[in-house]
């Protein structure tokens, strides 16, 4: 508890995150009749969502396969294009 404030306060100590040591929810006046599991449980949904990698990282790094693999086909068929006109 903090000193001077009067509230509940909910600590994660296993954040899943090398970054994060641990996480303090305060617990909203209107929410503290709830259940503790409750309470858990909302702090570990927050928790998953705040510490886990941003999605727009994994669209990035999709994009650039859907480059690479293109880049790929392009190269291919520019090579059998070539081997076809050296062919002929």
């Amino acid at each position: 508890m903090i000193k001077g404030i009067n509230r509940q306060v909910v600590e994660v100590k296993d954040t899943g995150n090398d970054c994060f040591e641990k996480i303090l929810f305060f617990i909203k006046p209107e929410y503290v009749g709830l259940s503790e599991g409750k309470i858990r449980e909302r702090a570990g949904l927050v928790t998953k969502i705040a510490t886990s990698p941003p999605p727009t990282k994994l669209r990035k790094s999709r994009i650039n396969e859907y480059l690479k693999a293109g880049a790929l086909l392009l190269a291919g068929i520019l090579t059998g294009l070539s081997i076809g006109l050296l062919f002929r």
